[in-house]
């Protein structure tokens, strides 16, 4: 497969990771320095666990990442990290409990991602709206000031996320990670310095 030829999967395997993708997270708090000690960060769409490991990595046992998935992982993660299996569009009252009780948080990352259909222009809608869902949670769980990294899959739609999140964010930025495979459309767009939600 060809998977088992990737240099950053190896790489992965090789220091105890459970996916490549914790190198996308590494290169991007590199660029954006998003991570400091103490923080508390909402990991969406984190199974199996890498970028909840890299965070808690970057904030330390002081910080807290709170970290969700559809699926289950079998990570053993530190003890500043706890993992939940929800659904960010159906969230249960426990889990909004427990967002509650944390919140505001420094930062909201995402590497949510739709399952792929082969359908292009699906899946990038698909990707736009788990992205959507990632603002939407930001704007309510995350601090003034704070951070929000997210996926997307880049599509004629782009411009539905870009919009809002530059009324919300000082800055936003687009990246895409040498990690990230060259044959991928994704993108991750980095909003910092988040100004509060936009008045309804």
């Amino acid at each position: 497969m060809k998977q088992y030829l990737d240099h950053f999967f190896l790489k992965a395997r090789k220091e105890n990771y459970p996916a490549r993708s914790i190198y996308k997270l590494k290169e991007l708090d590199k660029k954006f320095r998003l991570f400091h000690r103490g923080m508390k960060v909402l990991d969406l769409g984190a199974a199996p666990g890498s970028w909840s490991l890299c965070a808690a990595e970057k904030v330390g046992a002081e910080g807290l990442v709170l970290a969700c998935d559809l699926e289950s992982t079998d990570t053993v993660f530190p003890s500043q990290v706890r993992f939940f299996v929800e659904d960010v569009f159906a969230r249960s009252p426990e889990f909004e409990a427990v967002l509650a009780s944390i919140a505001p948080f420094d930062m909201v990352i995402s590497d949510m991602a739709p399952r792929t259909t082969g359908a292009k222009f699906t899946d990038q809608a698909r990707s736009l709206e788990l992205c959507l869902e990632a603002l939407g949670l930001a704007e309510q769980y995350l601090m003034r000031g704070g951070g929000l990294v997210v996926k997307v899959f880049m599509g004629p739609d782009v411009q539905n996320l870009l919009r809002p999140m530059r009324e919300r964010f000082a800055t936003v930025k687009s990246f895409k990670p040498q990690s990230s495979r060259s044959e991928s459309k994704e993108t991750f767009f980095v909003g910092l310095g988040f100004q509060g939600a936009k008045p309804a």
